[in-house]
């Protein structure tokens, strides 16, 4: 029952972040564009750069970059977190989540050549994809580090009973 209630709420999580991709994917190009120059403009405040024409435009790149890569690392947590619910061998569970983690981020591309004043750019699936196994490993490192914490304490629990 547990294992269920757990499987719901990263399913739930997962559908947001579709959900937030496909809306942000779902901007024409100017809302798309503000949006960045908006975050750009507070990113060169905060940072001791000039903020002129040209440092701006490159903090707009750097930020939609880093906008693909980090949600879509968020994606290939939580996909992971719910394959790694079913019992099935690492191997399987990392080509599940990256099949569907490249499939989004393909999908996504593809919607965006059909919004007005946006395009499908390979270089973006290939930094989703990037961002998806960041995701994927950050799990399996967390997964790997509990594993060894409760061993370990599971060691420590016997040798106390033992004595």
């Amino acid at each position: 029952m547990k294992i269920n209630i757990l499987r719901a709420i990263i399913m739930i999580f997962l559908l947001g972040t579709f959900y937030i991709i496909f809306g942000f994917s779902n901007q024409n190009g100017e809302e798309s564009g503000n949006l960045s120059g908006k975050i750009a403009k507070i990113t060169l405040e905060i940072l001791p750069i000039e903020n002129n024409k040209q440092n701006l435009k490159r903090a707009e790149a750097v930020i939609r970059k880093i906008a693909h890569f980090s949600i879509y690392t968020l994606v290939g947590f939580l996909l992971m977190s719910f394959v790694s619910t079913y019992h099935v061998k690492e191997k399987k569970r990392i080509g599940t989540c990256l099949f569907i983690g490249i499939f989004y981020a393909i999908s996504d591309e593809i919607h965006q050549k059909f919004v007005p004043g946006r395009s499908c750019k390979i270089t973006d699936v290939m930094l989703d994809t990037m961002g998806v196994l960041l995701g994927i490993l950050m799990l399996l490192t967390i997964l790997e580090i509990h594993k060894k914490i409760k061993t370990k304490i599971n060691r420590q629990n016997v040798a106390k009973s033992s004595i």
